[in-house]
């Protein structure tokens, strides 16, 4: 909460002091770090369609623009003041934005209005709509008046769409979800980790990414009985010293830590913590089996798309009403969902232990990465013939 608030403070003087007023600017905002990633394959191509416009990027929580306040693919990385009318004015009048892109969700009606107001084109893209949202209910009529404001909505399904066009919005358009643009863009990069390599050496390597406590709990069983053949690496979601000292008494393993790597033979361990952030998504790369966390609890559903562009095999938690990717990787079967300890140790069981089994599953989730490409393309087409 201190972040929310101070972090807001200094916005206005940000602006000003890096925005002139004959710049050529386009505005992105992000709900958090997951709608920024999301929205990252479109502000790259942006960048390289419009060269001489700057890119502001704004989150509202604090746990997107701490990551990302000095590394952001944007020129200008700030938070969003609260949506007020007059936060809304001046924040847009020291943007100036030709365009204005929203990622996924998070509709803030002043500052629609204020878009519409000043003639600037407004983009939802990757949007996802659900029946229980405001919008669908009898007394959303304000907040439906706030949608209207946007010029056209790049959707994720045809269920979106159809909800959309039941209260009369037509300018939608089904793009798919430009988060497996992002994923498939990994595989272009060098994901070499030497260290992971050396803790791996030949076995079969389990990779839980971005567990929680609710998830230690189902796996903790499978990981202290598992053969020699396997070995785990663990990158849980927090990485508080207290957090992570628990998670380690709790495995029986010969466990090692990322901090305390330095001059260990890390073939020697079984269990491998990554006490660290901001290399998980090269690690999957590493994983012939991945647990992703999230879903077993209330917590929400991390990243699936990141290892299965890998070709990885993926479990998860019970919890994933909301992530559609989710429900369509299980229909095809490249994707397994458990709900107690019993399950997940059946599954992972068979995933280390019949080699066809997991290849099969590894290929299916790849191939539903790449049947889903090309949102970004859809997005910069309409772009460039719109603007």
């Amino acid at each position: 909460m201190k972040l929310f608030v101070k972090g807001r403070k200094s916005v206005f003087k940000t602006l000003k002091s890096q925005i002139k007023p004959e710049d050529k600017t386009i505005w992105f905002h992000c709900a958090s770090l997951g709608e920024y990633e999301q929205g990252v394959p479109i502000m790259e191509a942006t960048k390289k369609v419009y060269p001489n416009h700057k890119l502001v990027v704004s989150f509202f929580s604090p746990s997107g623009f701490e990551v990302k306040k000095d590394n952001s693919v944007g020129d200008i990385t700030v938070y969003l003041p609260l949506d007020t009318p007059k936060n809304a004015n001046k924040f847009i009048k020291l943007v100036h934005p030709s365009l204005a892109i929203f990622v996924k969700y998070e509709f803030w009606p002043n500052y629609l209005f204020q878009l519409k107001k000043s003639n600037i084109p407004t983009f939802l893209v990757s949007g996802l709509f659900r029946e229980n949202q405001i919008f669908f209910k009898s007394y959303g009529s304000f907040m439906r008046s706030a949608l209207r404001t946007i010029h056209h909505f790049f959707v994720q399904d045809e269920a979106s769409k159809t909800l959309l066009e039941s209260i009369n919005i037509e300018n939608v358009s089904i793009s798919g979800d430009t988060r497996f643009d992002r994923v498939y863009n990994q595989l272009k990069q060098d994901n070499t980790l030497d260290f992971i390599a050396d803790f791996k050496q030949d076995k079969i390597c389990v990779v839980l990414g971005s567990t929680w406590p609710e998830d230690d709990s189902i796996l903790l069983e499978y990981i202290n009985t598992s053969s020699d053949k396997v070995k785990f690496i663990i990158a849980p979601h927090e990485v508080k010293p207290a957090r992570i000292e628990d998670l380690k008494m709790n495995i029986e393993k010969n466990t090692v830590l990322f901090s305390e790597k330095k001059g260990k033979n890390l073939a020697d361990y079984k269990v491998f913590i990554i006490d660290t952030v901001g290399i998980l998504t090269k690690i999957y790369s590493y994983a012939d089996v991945a647990y992703v966390g999230g879903a077993m609890g209330k917590t929400g559903l991390h990243n699936i798309l990141e290892p299965a562009t890998f070709g990885v095999p993926i479990v998860i938690g019970q919890h994933f009403e909301n992530f559609p990717e989710a429900k369509k990787l299980q229909e095809l079967k490249g994707l397994f969902s458990v709900k107690m300890a019993l399950g997940c140790s059946a599954i992972l069981f068979k995933l280390v232990n019949d080699d066809d089994f997991r290849k099969k599953s590894g290929l299916i989730a790849e191939k539903y990465i790449q049947d889903n490409l090309g949102a970004t393309e859809k997005v910069m087409d309409y772009t460039e013939d719109n603007l």
